[in-house]
């Protein structure tokens, strides 16, 4: 596992309380929504309600007026062509960690994250379109659902389960999140054109940073935001109980060992 530049301290003293914790769930289905999939109108009008605007300033964003004044419809169809752009053409930068640490979709992260997601029993929601288990959106919503469940967790005086759950979170950021988010929101602010995606990454580097703060969790930042990711060797998992081919490398190798 990929965290031998993490250092995970104990669990904080004073656990955070059920309505902190539900703050911060906020945070992460905020910044998911703009990852998952192309963001709708139900998402864009709750974002540009006076309250959450008064909010976001409050944070430092400062969305121009392409986002605040273009009307809803035409801003939902601006940004399904920004989201394509940026994240599903060929060129763009994926939101995924697979692809941003390796160069690569579907390698060593992408085994780890579906692991953890199956052990911890939380199940990928695919929605308009089919998203990788490591790609931004759904990473984000994962901690969202064990900081819910910490905090009911908390609410029926379970603190043995509430341990468990922040242990699992800060483990999350330190071998996933902690390692590639921050570096990336800084590239998507760089490449992007429209406001919307260029304040959504300024959200996303300043709370991974405050997030790593909180939870105590020091990691190296192995993206680095390269707008380039050298492709790294493909890692083939080889199972020693099925049957071995005679004709591929392996198996020869297989053929003279037992020969």
């Amino acid at each position: 596992m990929q965290n031998q530049n993490a250092a995970l301290a104990e669990p904080l003293e004073d656990t955070l309380s059920p309505l902190e914790l539900r703050a911060r769930v906020g945070f992460y289905q905020l910044l998911a929504g703009a990852f998952v999939e192309e963001p709708g109108c139900d998402y864009l009008a709750a974002l540009r309600t006076p309250e959450a605007m008064a909010a976001l300033a409050e944070l430092g964003l400062q969305f121009d007026a392409d986002f605040t004044d273009a009307p809803l419809g035409e801003l939902q169809d601006v940004l399904a062509c920004e989201y394509a752009t940026l994240f599903t053409t060929a060129g763009g930068c994926p939101p995924v960690e697979s692809s941003r640490l390796t160069g690569r979709f579907q390698q060593e992260p992408f085994h780890e994250v579906k692991a953890i997601y199956q052990r911890c029993g939380f199940e990928l929601q695919q929605g308009k379109f089919a998203v990788f288990e490591d790609q931004l959106g759904i990473e984000l919503s994962f901690v969202a659902v064990l900081l819910e469940n910490q905090a009911a967790a908390l609410e029926s005086g379970d603190m043995a389960a509430a341990r468990r759950l922040e242990k699992e979170v800060k483990r999350f950021w330190a071998i996933h999140l902690g390692r590639w988010v921050r570096g990336y929101a800084t590239l998507l602010a760089r490449v992007t054109e429209h406001s919307f995606y260029r304040e959504i990454a300024r959200l996303l580097q300043g709370f991974a940073e405050e997030e790593l703060a909180l939870l105590n969790v020091r990691v190296d930042d192995a993206d680095g935001g390269r707008e380039e990711v050298p492709k790294s060797e493909i890692q083939v998992l080889f199972n020693p109980d099925e049957p071995v081919c005679g004709g591929c490398d392996h198996g020869k190798e297989q053929n003279r060992t037992f020969a």
